[in-house]
């Protein structure tokens, strides 16, 4: 029996004669108009929110970063001041509270003595001298940038007291004041290093993949040469032949064009092989016959192509430049003193039985291992979000 038959209605049909256009502003919500509407990188910036730990780990760098521009300010000491009276201090533990009460943060006073039967320093925490930290503070005098005299401090010891957070080294540095100085060096090697690499990689890479032939081939056997060379053997080699006559300055930004000049390869064949088949697009045939110039091409159409992965290799380069100038360094190829770096304090704890005796020589490894954790978590969060519509 039909529906007319028992007496139902048929229900209507109705077809809008109009078509459909998905960017009708009457027709999408509110957050979808947002969304198509909406720039790359917003969008980017969008979902990168959304990766908690990615995110964590970018404001952690931040923070990090500030050492850069500020050592001067966060450091208590200068980084070559040193301290007669306490060589190989220990940590020095901040407190809030003494027997029982509030004091604030303050440290406890040391006592030294040297312990002649096993040649090493003695230091006794002294529990009768509270020594209250001073915050936004005058302190031991500095050069900001090396350029103007200054002596404003984030954190102070108290008037005639110390504070070593991090421990002293053999000369009686203060090895926190040389963690936030070494800051400054040992991060931007890794940002100068990249930005070498990625120029070089980008560069011939997109002219391997973009015009292939005799230029694909003379790029690839170049490739294949430095690829075929032992890469810490090659460093050391290289950093050894850096005069010894050259300034820290001088040291630093030959140290920076080995780095980036020897990451190059990986980058450039990653790039290469991208652009071998997006230069098979129509987008980018319909670019050259509208009388694009390769130049353009590439810059305009393919690269945007593989941001992510561009995105992803800069951050995973990084921290392999921060490694590789710790390793240098360590090694006492790389920075020297007067120059601090994180591997320049490493070299410190070259020897095991100091390391065994004074296990704070090792604090450098703390932000080494943290650096390089959240470049790698904020690398991956960059990478998925740089492809907003997958």
């Amino acid at each position: 029996m039909t529906p007319g038959e028992r007496g139902e209605d048929k229900a209507e049909h109705y077809v809008n004669p109009k078509g459909f256009d998905p960017m009708d502003v009457e027709v999408l919500t509110g957050e979808q108009e947002r969304y198509y509407q909406a720039a790359q990188w917003k969008i980017i910036w969008w979902k990168f929110r959304k990766h908690k730990l990615a995110v964590f780990s970018a404001i952690l760098l931040f923070f990090f970063y500030l050492c850069v521009p500020f050592a001067e300010i966060i450091a208590p000491y200068p980084v070559a001041k040193r301290n007669a009276d306490f060589l190989f201090a220990p940590p020095q533990a901040i407190h809030l509270f003494h027997e029982g009460k509030l004091a604030g943060p303050f440290v406890y006073g040391l006592n030294a003595s040297v312990d002649l039967e096993n040649l090493k320093w003695v230091y006794e925490t002294d529990t009768t001298k509270v020594q209250k930290l001073r915050f936004f503070c005058k302190g031991e005098p500095y050069r900001f940038w090396g350029l103007f005299p200054a002596n404003f401090h984030v954190v102070c010891p108290a008037e005639d007291g110390t504070l070593f957070i991090a421990g002293t080294d053999r000369l009686g540095r203060d090895q926190y004041s040389g963690l936030v100085y070494g800051a400054r060096l040992s991060l931007t090697i890794g940002l100068v290093g990249v930005s070498i690499s990625m120029v070089l990689g980008v560069l011939l890479g997109g002219l391997a993949g973009f015009f292939g032939g005799w230029v694909d081939s003379s790029i690839q056997r170049a490739i294949e040469i430095m690829r075929s060379l032992p890469e810490l053997p090659l460093w050391m080699a290289l950093s050894a032949a850096l005069p010894v006559t050259w300034s820290p300055v001088w040291i630093y930004f030959g140290l920076t064009v080995i780095l980036g000049l020897l990451d190059w390869p990986g980058l450039a064949r990653a790039v290469r092989s991208k652009l071998l088949s997006l230069r098979e697009e129509e987008y980018a045939k319909a670019a050259a016959l509208m009388g694009a110039g390769p130049g353009r091409i590439i810059v305009k159409h393919l690269l945007p192509g593989f941001t992510s992965h561009l995105v992803a290799s800069a951050t995973l380069s990084v921290p392999a430049m921060i490694l590789g100038e710790t390793a240098l360094s360590f090694l006492n190829l790389g920075l020297r003193r007067p120059a601090v770096s994180w591997g320049v304090l490493l070299n410190e704890a070259q020897n095991i039985s100091v390391v065994t005796i004074y296990p704070w020589l090792m604090a450098p490894v703390i932000p080494i291992i943290i650096v390089v954790l959240a470049f790698n978590f904020m690398g991956d969060g960059l990478r998925d979000a740089a492809d907003p519509y997958k």
